[in-house]
């Protein structure tokens, strides 16, 4: 289904165009289209209303969530720093959950139709249409479905007594990770802090697990050694 020499159309639906560009997919996507005007993903409107969402949805949809799960684990007698305890733990857990997906998923290099097709439907747009803003965080009907799983995992690596805080927690991790995503395409920070968050590594909210791997870009290692 490659097709040698293709073009994109950009004015014509992307996702299932790009699968078309083969081993040319990498190049494409990493010269970037600066623009707050997104492209169309899909034909259907149904789907194309899927991917776009503004960034104040998501801790809009998933903070009560996160209340709710961390009340249930009071509610089974946890007391308040046991409760924090385990908050934290999933705060931490998520952060290894980034760096694995950042690594291993959303940077792996592609060429097969659908290959380059997923890939730029779950990562590779934010290369390609850096500004979007409606398309900078995971959509929630998407992350419906992921957390399901993620819960199975953590009875599978918890008690039914800690899984809600443990739950709770690494939701918190990732409603953290997707605000803190949209800020950096869409800031101009003045303090060193958040300029220190750009161009980390595979880490987006912590570079901890870049440091323990030895993926730190190479301007953060020569900042370290000064």
């Amino acid at each position: 289904m490659v097709v040698q020499g293709f073009t994109v159309d950009l004015n014509k639906p992307l996702v299932f165009q790009v699968g078309h560009l083969g081993e040319a997919y990498q190049e494409w996507v990493h010269q970037p289209i600066v623009s707050k005007e997104g492209p169309r993903f899909f034909k259907s409107d149904f789907w194309e209303y899927l991917t776009r969402n503004e960034w104040w949805v998501i801790p809009l949809i998933w903070l009560p969530v996160v209340c709710w799960s961390l009340s249930r684990a009071v509610s089974f007698g946890n007391t308040i720093p046991e409760v924090v305890l385990l908050t934290v733990f999933g705060i931490f857990a998520w952060t290894l959950v980034e760096y694995t997906l950042h690594r291993f998923l959303f940077h792996i290099e592609t060429k097969s139709y659908w290959g380059n097709t997923m890939h730029y439907l779950i990562h590779g747009c934010h290369h390609k249409h850096p500004m979007d803003g409606q398309r900078l965080v995971f959509p929630p009907a998407a992350t419906a479905v992921l957390l399901f799983p993620f819960w199975n995992l953590i009875k599978l690596i918890s008690t039914p007594m800690t899984a809600p805080a443990v739950f709770g927690g690494g939701l918190l991790g990732y409603v953290m990770y997707d605000v803190t995503h949209y800020y950096l395409h869409h800031s101009q920070p003045t303090s060193e802090f958040p300029k220190n968050l750009k161009d980390k590594g595979f880490g987006i909210t912590s570079s901890l697990w870049d440091k323990v791997f030895g993926t730190l870009p190479p301007s953060k290692l020569a900042g370290k050694s000064r």
